[in-house]
């Protein structure tokens, strides 16, 4: 399970750089493809919108992938305690106070 979700937050973590650096802007590769390639299928504002979304939406997994395995990470941190003698019988706690004698 950790593996799984390691490989699509890491899936996640590339494609959100390549979405940012395809975005039009000061930086960046801003319109990879060239001019036309977008032109057929959407307008540059209808593009830097789809990108936009995309990449709100990429980012919102990467978080929740980001929880998980730290989630699983905490759980797989607990130690457990082990009996390695089960069979042994119980002493009694040797920190308890002796008893006093009373005084009467």
């Amino acid at each position: 399970m950790y593996t799984f979700i390691l490989t699509i937050h890491i899936l996640l973590a590339i494609a959100i750089t390549c979405l940012v650096l395809l975005q039009r802007g000061e930086g960046g590769l801003g319109g990879l493809g060239g001019s036309n390639s977008a032109a057929n299928f959407l307008t540059s504002r209808q593009t830097g919108n789809l990108l936009s979304r995309l990449t709100k939406y990429f980012f919102i997994a990467f978080v929740c992938t980001s929880l998980t395995l730290v989630v699983i990470a905490q759980k797989k941190a607990i130690p457990e305690t082990v009996n390695l003698m089960p069979d042994a019988p119980r002493a009694e706690n040797p920190l308890k106070q002796p008893q006093q004698p009373s005084a009467e």
